[in-house]
C-alpha cells in the first residue's frame, strides 16, 4: 500500500464515494455492527466494492466510510440494485434510526495514473490497529488542476519523515450524480489525501508539521477537513 507501486498493481476504484454520517449520541457502535454484519457482502453483490468503515477518533457520533464503482453508469446499477433490493428493506430503519445526516458525501476520481487503492491483497480486519488519515483540501476552480503536483513538491516528503504511507489520492469527480435518491455535495472541488500512520502521535506530529506550511493554504476555498480514522473489523483499507 505504498505510492511507488508496479504498473500491474489492481487499483479500487475509478470512482469512490467518501461517506461521512453524523449519528445520535452513542449509536455509533450499532451501526458498525448492523453495517459490518448485513452491509458488506450484499452491496458487492452488486458489482460495487466496500472499501473501508472507520470509526472518526475526533467525532465520536460520526461513521465514515468508502465505496468504489467502476463507471458512473455502473454506480446507477448498483446502487438501484441495493437500495432495491431486499436486504436494505429488511435494515433500512434500524440503520436510519441510528443517524442524524447522511448526505455529507464526496464524489471522487484517482488524482493521478495509479493513485487509486492498492487492494489486491488486502483482507477485511487485517488493518485494525492502524490509524489513518483523509485530508480534504477544499481549492478553488482554478487551483483544481494544479494542486496535486504541488501537493506531491510540498506535502507528500512529509510522510516519510513521520512514517507514514501514502494509500490515494483523489479528486472531484464532476459528473452528474447518476443516482439522486443520495444527495452528493455538488460543485466541490476538493484534493482528497488518504494516509496510513503507526500511531496518532505520529498524526499529531505530521499535522503540526504540514501547518507550517502557510503558503499552502493560500489555495484554498476555505479550511481543510482532516479526518483521523481507526478501521472497523472488517474494513477492507
Amino acid at each position: 500500500m505504498s505510492f511507488n507501486l508496479k504498473s500491474e498493481t489492481v487499483r479500487f476504484s475509478p470512482i469512490v464515494e467518501l461517506r461521512q454520517y453524523t449519528l445520535h449520541p452513542g449509536r455509533r457502535d450499532e451501526l458498525i455492527d448492523l453495517f459490518d454484519m448485513n452491509f458488506v457482502e450484499s452491496q458487492e453483490e452488486t458489482g460495487m466494492k466496500i472499501i473501508g468503515q472507520f470509526r472518526d477518533l475526533n467525532r465520536p457520533d460520526h461513521f465514515v466510510w468508502l465505496r468504489g464503482f467502476e463507471t458512473m453508469e455502473h454506480r446507477r446499477e448498483a446502487l438501484a440494485a441495493f437500495y432495491g433490493g431486499s436486504v436494505w428493506a429488511a435494515h433500512k430503519h434500524a440503520a436510519n434510526a441510528t443517524m442524524i445526516d447522511s448526505d455529507d458525501v464526496l464524489l471522487l476520481r484517482p488524482a493521478w495514473k495509479d493513485a487509486g487503492f492498492d487492494l489486491e491483497n488486502a483482507q477485511r480486519g487485517e488493518a485494525e490497529n492502524a490509524i489513518f488519515l483523509a485530508e480534504i483540501f477544499h481549492l478553488s476552480q482554478e487551483q483544481e488542476g494544479v494542486f496535486a503536483d504541488l501537493w506531491k513538491q510540498t506535502v507528500l516528503p512529509l510522510y516519510g519523515k513521520h512514517g507514514a504511507k501514502l494509500i490515494g489520492a483523489f479528486v472531484s469527480e464532476h459528473s452528474e450524480n447518476t443516482f439522486p435518491r443520495l444527495p452528493v455535495r455538488a460543485n466541490e472541488n476538493v484534493f482528497v489525501a488518504f494516509s496510513r500512520f503507526n500511531d496518532q502521535q505520529s498524526v499529531s506530529d505530521y499535522m503540526q508539521a504540514l501547518d507550517e506550511f502557510p503558503s499552502l493554504k493560500t489555495h484554498f476555498s476555505k479550511p481543510s477537513e482532516r479526518l483521523v480514522l481507526s478501521p472497523t473489523t472488517r474494513s477492507l483499507l
